[in-house]
Formats: structure tokens, sequence, C-alpha cells
């Protein structure tokens, strides 16, 4: 089963600070709720972990990601991310991502297309389920992606700041797009439905008003 999503998520930060953090594999993969890049194979293929919790239960799904494309002239990312678990359930997502001008000064927006292939247990779902289960996952990352490039401007600040210290003996700050890679958390399957839930009520509501 496919699904095909096409999002715009505006952002108040500048079209290099949220390139800063979309240039970096592992700061976007952190970003994706869950996920997590554990090993780098080369300069395009990694290895990554997705964490799920369903009640007191935590899960863990391996898979590989590769980078198909990225390009600073036109700030554009595409990546291929495959994984399964012991159970037979297979998923793919090959998401298209670019940064480009706000509406605004220092404002951006972030663009996405996905593509995504499920197969086994997760298909049974059909697709009015995976639907807005794959819309939320996807608003969940935006948001992500906001704080992290807020933290790539604080960052930047920092290091440009002539108040800096100069000393050599200081340790060597990280890249930006890795200074504002969020902390991995599980996703949380059960708030995740109760999202959708909402929304499906939400509307449901809205269109008898």
């Amino acid at each position: 089963m496919e699904v095909k999503l096409d999002k715009k998520y505006p952002l108040d930060v500048s079209v290099e600070q949220a390139w800063a953090v979309l240039s970096d594999i592992r700061a976007t993969a952190a970003c994706m709720p869950g996920a997590q890049i554990t090993e780098q194979l080369d300069e395009t293929h990694f290895k990554g972990t997705v964490k799920s919790k369903v009640g007191p239960a935590v899960m863990s799904f391996g898979g590989d990601i590769e980078v198909l494309q990225l390009d600073a002239g036109n700030r554009t990312l595409q990546m291929l991310g495959k994984g399964a678990d012991k159970a037979g359930s297979s998923a793919s997502m090959n998401l298209t991502a670019h940064v480009e001008p706000g509406e605004t000064p220092g404002s951006s927006v972030l663009a996405g297309q996905a593509t995504i292939t499920v197969s086994g247990k997760l298909a049974q779902f059909g697709s009015r389920l995976l639907v807005p289960v794959s819309d939320a996952m996807l608003t969940q990352f935006a948001g992500n992606f906001r704080t992290a490039a807020a933290a790539a401007i604080t960052v930047a600040a920092a290091e440009s700041s002539p108040d800096s210290s100069a000393d050599s003996s200081a340790a060597v700050a990280p890249p930006v797009g890795l200074a504002a890679a969020a902390p991995v958390k599980e996703l949380n399957a059960l708030a995740l439905m109760w999202t959708v839930i909402k929304s499906w009520f939400a509307g449901l509501f809205g269109k008898k008003a």
C-alpha cells in the first residue's frame, strides 16, 4: 500500500539556518519522532533505529537510510528510508524536502513530498488510517525541526559573539546541525493515535456545524 503526502511548514528562522539543519543528516533524522542514526556506512548510507512505545512496552525497529540527493544550491535533500519488524511488516519512505524563503524577512518554509509504502500487518490498517497517522508524524517532525533550527541560531550566535573565548584549551563547538539535534525519544503510538482520533472528531463535528 502506498501513501503520498505533500506538505509545507512555515518556520520562524532564516533559510540559511533551516538549511544548516536539513543538510545535516543526523540532525534531520533526530527530528523524526523515535528515529536515530546509529551507524554511518559511507557518505550516503546509514543505519538507524525507530523506537515505538505502546503503553509500557518499548519496541525498536532497525532500518537503512540512503541519501539520494543533497543539493546545497537548491537547498534540497532527498532520502530513502527502509525498515522492517520481526512480525513481517515493512515500510519505506522516499522523502524529498527543501527549504524556501518565507513570506517575511528572516522566515522560511520547509516543504516536503513523501511517498510511504507499507506491507504486511501495517497495510491492513488501510489508507484511511495510514494517511492521518503519517500526517501526524510529519507534523511532529516539523515541530522538532523548528526547535532544532531555533537552537542552531542560538549556537551560531554564540560562536560569532565577540565575547567568545579564543582560548585554545576551550572545547571545540560541534557543527551547527549536530548541536541542534533533539534528544531521541521513543514514538508514543498511543499518543499519536489519540491525536488522529481528535482530528477525526474535529473534522466530523466541523462538517456538521
